[in-house]
């Protein structure tokens, strides 16, 4: 025992004495954090303060690509379709394309209808009718005035209808007023604007037996598949389409996996109009799908906000005009994804952006015999208007 006092077991901190010799509880505390620190290095902390946030961040910027690589370990592929093989040259007769498939031949083609909903696509529905329009017999188009993310839209098709009088008389236009839920699921909305499109389709006249062309807009079946339906008999009673896709325009050709589009003989009561596998029975190239092609910028950045996928916009300068049209040119991908397949080999190989082509064999007639007009669709011309 020290003399003159007692011992005290209790430790003691020097740092923590104020200038009058009396310990603080800020002091207390600072002392503390002091000694706690003094058992890591500089690279410990480094890593503390500045590692652990940068991860967090990167994870909120890349965390969907973090996914999307990863989702061959999470997510199985569908079952494969039956593809059938798909002849076609223009100097043989319908009767021995017919046979080549297996079909038989009719002695009156069957009428087609075509519906589709409308969103913005002005140019690209101008080049699906008049590539379908020898074949169709009633042109089926519903809009609204709601996107699918319950934003108020314009009826677009009103608006330039004048560009379409050539499809006048096959024309059954509609027209559904939009709900406008605040925070509901867009694919909520694109269901119920289907379901209008079913009862407009049946205002169309539509009867059994009758093909029924269930497709967006900028999936296009070319012309002659759609007459080698009508007129072949014994076809399959749905059948997809096997559609070779484009981003942008016909200069960035993606692959040949756009199935969604499908034909249907029509049969009252169960037939209904749907964007979703229906059959396993797939027509191999069988049209186009030319996906945000677009000829101006704005229309890019509506066409984000507008459709089902707008989580996909996840930061407010994915829609800089600037920024788009960079994207456009490279042929990368708008919303900075990666490539939605189910396996590793694929998801690698189709990493970065699309290679430009320079073919323009075998595209839309019309949009070949409308150079000029739609020049912005063709190889080479990557350059987007602003209006």
């Amino acid at each position: 025992m020290p003399e003159g006092g007692y011992y005290s077991s209790k430790k003691t901190d020097d740092i923590c004495e104020n200038v009058c010799g009396q310990a603080s509880r800020m002091g207390v505390a600072i002392s503390r954090i002091l000694c706690i620190l003094r058992g890591f290095d500089l690279k410990a902390l480094l890593f503390l303060f500045m590692g652990i946030p940068l991860f967090f961040l990167g994870i909120y910027m890349h965390g969907q690509k973090i996914t999307y690589f990863l989702r061959p370990l999470w997510d199985s592929p569908p079952k494969p379709f039956n593809i059938i093989p798909h002849y076609y040259h223009e100097n043989v007769p319908m009767e021995s394309l017919c046979k080549l498939h297996g079909w038989g031949i009719r002695e009156t083609p069957r009428r087609v209808f075509d519906a589709v909903l409308f969103n913005n696509e002005v140019d690209v529905l101008s080049i699906r009718w008049k590539e379908l329009y020898p074949f169709v017999s009633e042109f089926v188009l519903l809009e609204s005035n709601s996107t699918f993310t319950g934003r108020i839209k314009p009826l677009f098709f009103a608006m330039n209808r004048d560009e379409f009088k050539f499809a006048e008389s096959k024309l059954t236009y509609g027209v559904v007023g939009g709900r406008f839920v605040k925070g509901e699921n867009p694919f909520v909305e694109e269901s119920y604007q289907r379901v209008a499109l079913d009862q407009l389709i049946k205002i169309a006249r539509i009867t059994n037996d009758d093909l029924l062309i269930m497709s967006d807009v900028d999936e296009i079946p070319s012309g002659h598949t759609i007459d080698l339906l009508r007129w072949c008999d014994k076809i399959p009673d749905k059948l997809h389409l096997q559609l070779r896709n484009y981003l942008y325009s016909f200069e960035f050709y993606l692959d040949d996996d756009s199935w969604r589009a499908s034909v249907h003989r029509y049969k009252h009561g169960k037939t209904r109009y749907a964007h979703f596998r229906q059959t396993d029975d797939l027509l191999a190239d069988s049209g186009w799908h030319c996906s945000f092609c677009f000829r101006y910028l704005s229309e890019f950045a509506f066409k984000m906000k507008a459709y089902s996928h707008v989580d996909r916009v996840r930061f407010p300068f994915y829609l800089k005009p600037s920024r788009i049209q960079d994207v456009i040119c490279r042929g990368a991908d708008l919303f900075d994804m990666l490539p939605e397949e189910y396996t590793f080999q694929k998801i690698i190989a189709k990493l970065g952006p699309i290679p430009s082509i320079y073919s323009a064999v075998h595209l839309p007639r019309y949009l070949l015999q409308n150079v000029e007009k739609f020049k912005y669709l063709l190889p080479g011309n990557c350059q987007r208007e602003t209006g």
